[in-house]
């Protein structure tokens, strides 16, 4: 037995109604009756919820054909199963063709009436249930998507705060402030918004830019902190920097970010001809974003103040990278840059360092660093 079976019977004779009232008794079934097509759908709003409908054909008002073709192209009510009460055979074919479920021909057997609206309705309780799963099992998958996606984006964020706090690390060896790590993030996303990459890998590279020097962690004072020109043997430890941060960010491949910093802190010194290090790469060998960070980490660091110099004009910046062009830049690369010169300078300015005071004890620390 079927709990909460809805009957709607449809019949312009009330004798019939009464017969179908007293055959399907014994089922349990709450039956509603409507003794034309309108009053059978103003029911139907009433009771949406409708497991079967019986239906006559010969109605005054609205017909049995009319309200199939009401019934079998509304969205709310054309899974409701419609069994076809007909005299007449040759009605049939025609009912099938508007979407009747089944039919049964007057008089009817009552036994036969039973079974045929039982299989009718247990299909259609079946098919409300599996659309209802359906609709949770949906649902869970939003939340289940939902939750996710956040997970993702914490993960995200997690990574982004570790890239960054390593690219800060290396600044506690260096005299630099927590604006150039800074600003060589937000110069490369801007150089590479200019060059179309695209959205998901100018965000990467907003962050990984931040790793570009992490392998100072690996150079001594003495060379790092040294004001004035580097001795060759000097010089060649201090490259050796891009081989640690390399060493520092491998075997990252399950974090983008984090390999994408490796790349550009092992790269960040190769030069456009294949004279720089540590590999000698050249030309496209070099990846995109050590190209791009290059020429933001070569302007940042000769319009900025260094241990070694002091800062060059504006001028002067752009034609020592000028000369470079072709040599140690990427040509396309540069040209982009110097085309649209004006928003990098207005963006290091944004991000400019912050005026220290003069503070003795701080100088007096800073001249100690200076002298190891």
């Amino acid at each position: 037995m079927i709990d909460e079976v809805t009957i709607l019977a449809v019949d312009d004779v009330d004798l019939n109604l009464e017969m179908l009232d007293v055959m399907l008794s014994d089922l349990g079934c709450s039956l509603l009756k409507a003794c034309n097509g309108r009053q059978a759908l103003d029911a139907l709003a009433l009771n949406p919820a409708t497991d079967i409908i019986l239906l006559d054909l010969e109605m005054p008002v609205m017909d049995g054909f009319e309200v199939l073709q009401v019934l079998k192209s509304s969205e709310e009510y054309r899974e409701i199963p419609v069994i076809v009460v007909t005299a007449d055979r040759n009605e049939v074919i025609r009912t099938l063709a508007l979407g009747a479920n089944d039919f049964l021909a007057k008089p009817y057997d009552p036994q036969e009436l039973r079974l045929r609206v039982m299989n009718h309705v247990r299909s259609k309780k079946l098919n409300d249930l599996a659309r209802d799963m359906n609709a949770v099992l949906e649902a869970e998958v939003v939340r289940k998507t939902a939750a996710l996606r956040q997970a993702l984006d914490l993960s995200r964020e997690a990574e982004y705060e570790i890239t960054l706090r390593l690219g800060k690390a290396a600044e506690f060896r260096d005299l630099e402030t927590g604006m150039h790590t800074r600003r060589i993030s937000e110069l490369s996303l801007l150089l590479a918004s200019l060059a179309a990459l695209p959205a998901e890998e100018c965000e990467e590279l907003h962050h990984c830019a931040a790793l570009h020097d992490v392998g100072k962690v690996g150079i001594p004072d003495r060379i790092l902190l040294k004001p004035g020109k580097l001795e060759e043997m000097e010089f060649t430890i201090i490259k050796q920097h891009t081989v640690i941060g390399g060493k520092i960010l491998s075997e990252a491949d399950r974090f983008p970010c984090l390999r994408a910093g490796q790349i550009v802190a092992l790269q960040h010194h190769e030069k456009w001809d294949g004279s720089g290090y540590p590999a000698g790469l050249k030309g496209a060998a070099i990846h995109i974003y050590a190209r791009i960070v290059m020429i933001v980490d070569v302007f940042d660091a000769l319009t900025s103040e260094r241990p070694y110099k002091k800062v060059f004009s504006i001028d002067k910046a752009l034609g020592i990278m000028r000369e470079g062009r072709g040599t140690f830049f990427d040509p396309d690369l540069l040209d982009l840059f110097l085309a649209n010169i004006e928003q990098f300078q207005q963006l290091k300015e944004e991000l400019s360092d912050p005026q220290q005071g003069h503070d003795p004890a701080t100088e007096a620390l800073e001249l100690v660093l200076l002298q190891r």
